[in-house]
């Protein structure tokens, strides 16, 4: 007999052994009364025993009875002269329907944790409908997931109803313990795919809360950047507006179409603030991507601000403008009446004397000779004193522009000339500069912009440390400051004190030493070159830096101190101060160099020049070299980084299956190289979503070659801008396509230096690579 449930037919013993947990130790045979099913029995027990290879006692027993004597009569159900209520087919539907129902619960975890695995693994596209269609979908398959697990949950009620049905009376405690159990495995798996939903649910919210604001967000850059570029234009049609007009004339025409601009920019401002309104929606949802809209709106005011600034600044000016040429016009015209007026009046004068001359004439003449009447000497028809009535009063003088300085003027400075011209007295003014200025002057008023930004770069530096991370250590402000930042000073303003320090103390010194002799200034860049390279330090923490003032940009403290400086933007703005500045340097710097063609110093500058670029070059490498993620073992170790950039790559083997699966790559696999000194490294570039605005990237290592086993081909048949890196003997052939013809012909310079070097570099001397 089994320990469980008994066996009943002989074909399928050996499977139904496989179904009962318990093992059999007895087998009982009961064989058929008549002789015709007597005999099939027998022989189709014989084939069946061969089949089970049955290890165990088999009792034939002839009649019902003889079953008595191994069974209780209790153990028997009616069909075998027992009392056991048993119906065999009912035993088998119910528990048919109790494992279905242990299967669908299966079934429903696997396709909840594939849909969790499929909404996790998503990449989200960069256009709205395509947004849009994807939450249809996932809320289409969500809601057909949640009907799933309705229908499972009706069906396991359906089962405990049934169970609770088929309890048998209290004194047959065995059934009732069958039943029992049954009854908690449907209550467990009920309580299980209750529990999944629950979960299911919580994260489906949470994705598609996610994917909503993510839409969003992708709608409110686009209007944002579309409303930038058009405040952008505007603030260009308002410079390209003239401020000062040369007659009433055309100041009139130049302010009537500055009104209309005006009336333009309020209209488009309007929208701005609407778009500005729908940005701090956002923020006070808890929209994930807070600080960037907080940002887009600081900006969006900030340009508003600009552009209306302007707008009333130039206004002002044509306004100045126009009244100083009407007081001109009246002041022209009332001179030249009253000239007009006394000229009229010194010719009807002579008018008069000549008619006397002509009354007296007409006297009786004597018969006697005449004399000579004396020719006039008066001064009123002399050539020399000849009246020119279309003559007009002139004046000189210069129209300063407003916000501009009166040492620097551009090459169209504007002038106006009028000339005094009263009777005899013929005075001449002017006061006009000339607005052809020498190189010598021009190289002067740049170096004169050079101090005086980094005069206000010192300044705003100091700003920073004392009103932001001095004020970190006020117990006035601790209950403002935020706990991750409290001994995070290092990570958020990086190396700026050692920066300032070298400024304020070092460098501003230099600069003010060579205001009389811009020529200097280069060397002055050249003898501090090594101190420059503390920017490199600052711009490899910017990534924490940044990451950090995410977690904590929206906590009192720095809002009160900002609120204190009077900034108008946050802190996170002047934390860019030191790259931006890096880069002004450069610019500058190219300003000088271009005014100093041929003088003193040229040598220098462009040395300083060169300094500056590859400076900004290696902060961009460093800054890539960084963000390297799965390379074992010490990058510093490859040495310096001397390029990286993005290319196609294909990749051959000698291998033959190695070969034949790499040769049918039709597509170029994107890779991004990195160029040491000692190593070649084949990264992929991937995009990573933090908790702000900006996809950091990423560079997952992929390949490592060392340089000395490295070899080039320059040309590649049949595309100028392919060359090929092969390893070891060509046993491994990179092609790589470079994006232009330009920066493949920069890296084989720079990979033809390096191997160029090795052959004069003693063999073992990269050992620790």
């Amino acid at each position: 007999m089994a320990e469980a449930n008994p066996l009943r037919g002989f074909p399928k013993m050996r499977r139904t052994a496989v179904s009962f947990p318990g093992n059999l130790h007895l087998v009982l045979v009961l064989q058929p009364t008549s002789n015709l099913q007597h005999s099939p029995t027998d022989i189709g027990f014989r084939f069946s025993q061969e089949d089970f290879t049955l290890k165990m006692p088999v009792v034939m027993l002839s009649s019902v009875t003889d079953l008595l004597r191994y069974i209780e009569d209790n153990q028997l159900s009616s069909e075998f002269s027992g009392v056991l209520e048993y119906c065999n087919s009912d035993w088998i539907v119910l528990r048919t329907a109790i494992e279905s129902f242990a299967v669908t619960v299966k079934e429903i975890a696997q396709m909840l944790q594939t849909f969790g695995t499929e909404l996790a693994e998503t990449e989200l596209p960069d256009e709205g409908n395509a947004i849009d269609y994807l939450l249809m979908a996932h809320t289409d398959k969500y809601r057909q997931l949640k009907d799933d697990i309705r229908s499972v949950l009706r069906q396991g009620r359906q089962l405990l109803s049934n169970l609770e049905a088929s309890k048998t009376a209290p004194e047959d405690p065995e059934g009732q313990r069958d039943i029992s159990q049954d009854w908690d495995r449907v209550q467990r798996l009920l309580a299980q795919l209750r529990d999944m939903e629950t979960a299911f649910d919580g994260f489906f919210e949470k994705h598609h809360l996610k994917l909503k604001q993510y839409l969003q967000l992708l709608r409110y850059e686009q209007s944002f950047h579309e409303m930038e570029s058009s405040l952008h234009q505007m603030i260009a049609q308002e410079k390209e507006i003239a401020c000062v007009g040369f007659t009433v004339a055309q100041t009139e025409q130049l302010i009537k179409e500055l009104d209309t601009l005006d009336k333009q920019a309020q209209e488009e401002m309007g929208r701005a603030q609407i778009i500005i309104l729908h940005g701090h929606q956002l923020a006070a949802n808890h929209h994930y991507a807070l600080a960037l809209i907080v940002q887009r709106c600081n900006e969006l005011r900030h340009h508003c601000d600009v552009l209306t600034a302007s707008l009333r600044a130039k206004q002002a000016a044509l306004g100045r403008t126009r009244d100083l040429l009407l007081r001109l016009e009246q002041a022209q015209i009332g001179a030249a009446h009253d000239k007009f007026s006394a000229m009229q009046g010194m010719i009807q004068n002579r008018q008069s004397s000549l008619r006397k001359l002509l009354d007296k004439q007409e006297r009786p003449v004597q018969p006697v000779a005449p004399r000579p009447e004396p020719r006039s000497k008066s001064p009123l028809f002399s050539p020399k004193h000849s009246v020119d009535f279309n003559s007009s009063l002139r004046f000189s003088f210069d129209l300063s522009l407003p916000g501009k300085k009166a040492s620097r003027k551009g090459t169209n400075s504007k002038k106006i000339e009028v000339m005094h011209d009263y009777q005899e007295n013929r005075n001449s003014r002017s006061f006009s500069f000339d607005g052809d200025e020498s190189p010598d002057i021009l190289s002067r008023h740049v170096m004169k912009e050079l101090i005086e930004t980094e005069k206000i770069y010192v300044e705003e530096l100091l700003a920073v440390l004392l009103g932001y991370r001095a004020e970190m250590d006020n117990p006035a402000l601790s209950g403002l400051l935020p706990p991750m930042v409290r001994n995070q000073k290092e990570v958020l303003f990086g190396n700026m004190p050692e920066i300032y320090k070298f400024h304020s103390r070092i460098f501003l010194q230099d600069l003010e030493a060579c205001l009389e002799n811009p020529e200097r200034v280069g060397a002055c860049f050249l003898e501090r070159k090594e101190n420059f390279k503390m920017y490199e330090r600052y711009c490899q923490n910017k990534p924490h830096s940044e990451a950090l003032w995410r977690q904590c940009s929206d906590w009192p403290f720095f809002q009160e101190c900002q609120k204190k400086l009077e900034h108008k933007l946050g802190l996170d703005s002047y934390l860019l101060k030191p790259i931006q500045r890096l880069t002004k340097y450069q610019l500058l710097l190219k300003e000088l160099l271009k005014y100093s063609v041929g003088d003193e110093g040229t040598s220098e500058l462009q040395e300083a020049l060169n300094a500056m670029l590859e400076l900004l070059k290696s902060v961009n490498d460093s800054m890539h070299q960084i963000a390297i993620t799965g390379y074992e073992g010490e990058l510093s170790d490859l040495g310096r980084v001397l390029m990286q950039g993005s290319f196609n790559v294909w990749i051959t083997h000698k291998r033959g299956p190695t070969r034949m699966k790499e040769i049918a790559r039709f597509k170029p696999m994107q890779r991004h190289l990195f160029l040491h000194e000692r190593a070649l490294l084949f990264c992929k570039r991937r995009e990573e979503h933090g908790e702000g605005y900006e996809k950091t990237p990423s560079y997952s290592f992929k390949h490592c070659l060392r340089m000395s086993a490295v070899g080039i081909t320059e040309n590649v048949k049949g595309d100028i801008k392919k060359f090929e890196i092969w390893y070891s003997g060509r046993e491994e052939v990179y092609v790589v396509q470079a994006p232009t013809l330009e920066v493949k012909l920069a890296w084989l310079s720079e990979i033809r230096k390096i191997l160029t070097s090795q052959k004069k570099v003693p063999q073992g001397a990269y050992s620790a690579f």
